[in-house]
């Protein structure tokens, strides 16, 4: 065996004269012997095909080989740079958005006017504030219809009829204008199929709505006591006077002031209404009235009403007496005392027919 393989290592002369160096090389591994030569391990090489993206990570990965050579300083001030950069790029936002100090609306503010709740520095709130905000105290937007029922045109704006059975869009038109009427007046009672609803168009706004109902009777309103003794005591004048003294000049103002009688003798009659006992014949019941606050005392109100009379009975024009308001609120009491001249109009109960 061991013949065999020495002739098998063995050169050949043409390889002796060409390399010497070989034939003492073969030499020597033969004379490590057989068993020597099993004993060496095999050695694999493989090859892996490289991604041409990857040759940025190649240069990044020698540059830090090349780092990783360097002194001790240099590469501590190496690593310090890399960790500064990871911490510039993970910012965090530490803005403080609100500030509680104790105040009650901390979550939702309460708008003083129009009374809608939004949430303070939320800019989608805002923004839906601000809109609502505007059709709350101008009127709601409105572009027109091509077929309008006018009852009234004035030089101010157009009084509009819409009733039972007109199309789907003023219907809806009639929805946004009592829900605005609802933050006031309450939910769930204005509207309901029977009624017939006018509105004042101005300015490409609804700035005034009235709704209208039909009744069959009503009651009168009992005039109370204060509200004769209101109207009969005349206005008395107090006199004051104001002394300013400058070294020897002494100044002196006198003050007058008017005093009428105090309504709150009123008590517990306050926002109660007393009627006679006995109903009176009516055709038309003034279900709500409803004006935008920026168009308030522009007689609006009173356009309403006189369109009301003008076309709710076909052909016949009502007159005052045959006009019923619900129960007023004190504004609306005051408000139909001056249309009517009188304290003594004809009120009646809303039912929520459908």
């Amino acid at each position: 065996m061991q013949s065999k393989i020495s002739t098998f290592f063995k050169s050949s002369p043409s390889l002796r004269q060409k390399s010497p160096d070989r034939a003492s090389r073969s030499d020597h591994l033969v004379s490590f012997g057989a068993e020597n030569l099993f004993k060496e391990p095999d050695i694999t090489v493989t090859f892996k095909r490289k991604n041409p993206e990857s040759n940025g990570e190649n240069n990044h990965a020698s540059n830090l080989k090349a780092s990783k050579e360097c002194d001790s300083e240099g590469k501590m001030k190496k690593i310090g740079l890399v960790k500064c950069k990871n911490v510039l790029n993970n910012k965090r936002n530490y803005a403080q958005l609100y500030l509680e100090i104790g105040q009650s609306d901390f979550l939702l503010h309460t708008c003083k006017i129009c009374g809608f709740r939004y949430s303070t520095g939320d800019e989608g709130d805002e923004k839906v504030h601000k809109t609502f905000h505007k059709n709350y105290t101008h009127g709601i937007p409105f572009k027109g219809w091509r077929s309008e029922r006018i009852i009234d045109s004035l030089e101010k704006g157009r009084v509009i009829l819409v009733q039972e059975g007109d199309p789907v869009a003023q219907q809806n038109k009639v929805q946004d204008v009592v829900h605005m009427m609802e933050m006031e007046l309450g939910e769930g009672w204005i509207l309901h199929k029977q009624c017939k609803v006018y509105m004042f168009v101005s300015s490409q706004r609804i700035s005034g709505c009235l709704v209208a109902e039909p009744i069959k009777k009503a009651h009168k309103i009992v005039p109370s006591a204060v509200d004769e003794k209101y109207n009969n005591v005349p206005a008395k004048e107090e006199r004051s006077s104001v002394s300013l003294l400058f070294g020897g000049v002494n100044l002196q103002r006198e003050i007058m002031r008017k005093s009428s009688a105090k309504r709150s003798e009123e008590g517990s009659l306050d926002g109660v209404i007393v009627c006679e006992k006995d109903a009176v014949p009516a055709a038309c019941g003034i279900r709500a009235i409803w004006v935008a606050p920026c168009n308030r005392r522009k007689h609006i109100a009173s356009y309403l009403i006189d369109a009301a009379r003008k076309s709710f009975c076909t052909g016949v024009y009502l007159e005052q007496m045959q006009l019923a308001f619900s129960q007023p609120t004190s504004l609306g009491k005051a408000f139909i005392s001056s249309y009517t001249r009188t304290t003594s109009f004809l009120v009646y109960t809303t039912s929520n027919s459908e």
